[in-house]
């Protein structure tokens, strides 16, 4: 059964956090909220719980999932960023972006796209997530909460805990989310002299990175 923790949005109380890291650890799956929606996440490197993600998602192994980062330094531990890309990863985050970059070798190749060995990874900007992320002390791999069969991600924690009470490790209510997607921009035709390739445009604006 989830345990339910209802957390402050602006300072988020360090004890039901303390928990929330502990249940990721022993690889629990978690509702939790960002600057876009809610979605789940697990522990990067602990294969069962990311094979449980996806099952909760009622997804495939084809299914792009993503990397949620505290900040640049850590996202650039798992992607190959050169100066160009950098530039604009700094003049969007954190915000709701989501970057294609080339996945370094810190990515389990179970995670990364099989052909092109890219990866999603974001840096959210939302307190408590955030706030898990510190604690965490490492990414954690994500997906949005969608309901399998629907097409708009779920925003109210309890229903989340209603509809999920037992794949689910914990929620995290911090109240309702913006309910507008990331901006997805792929970052990897830069280095090849081209210009980046918007493939959502969301809640992050394109002005912000020049396009």
């Amino acid at each position: 059964m989830a345990q339910y923790f209802e957390l402050h949005p602006e300072n988020p109380q360090a004890r039901l956090l303390k928990q929330a890291v502990a249940l990721l650890q022993q690889g629990g799956v978690l509702a939790v909220p960002t600057d876009s929606s809610y979605a789940l996440v697990c522990h990067l490197d602990d294969r069962d719980a990311a094979d449980r993600l996806r099952r909760i998602r009622q997804v495939d192994d084809k299914h792009h999932l993503t990397l949620l980062c505290r900040d640049l330094s850590e996202l650039s531990n798992y992607a190959k960023v050169d100066n160009k890309q950098y530039r604009l990863l700094k003049a969007a985050t954190p915000g709701a972006y989501t970057f294609i970059l080339e996945a370094t070798k810190e990515v389990p190749r179970r995670v990364s796209h099989p052909q092109r060995k890219t990866i999603g990874l974001r840096v959210p900007d939302h307190k408590v997530l955030q706030a898990l992320l510190e604690l965490h002390g490492a990414p954690l791999l994500a997906t949005t909460l969608i309901p399998a069969g629907e097409t708009e991600p779920l925003n109210d924690a309890r229903e989340i805990r209603e509809r999920y009470e037992h794949p689910l490790a914990a929620v995290l209510d911090a109240g309702a989310c913006a309910l507008e997607p990331t901006t997805v921009v792929d970052l990897t035709p830069l280095g090849d002299g081209d210009e980046p390739e918007v493939i959502r445009e969301g809640a992050g604006p394109l002005a912000t990175l020049g396009l």
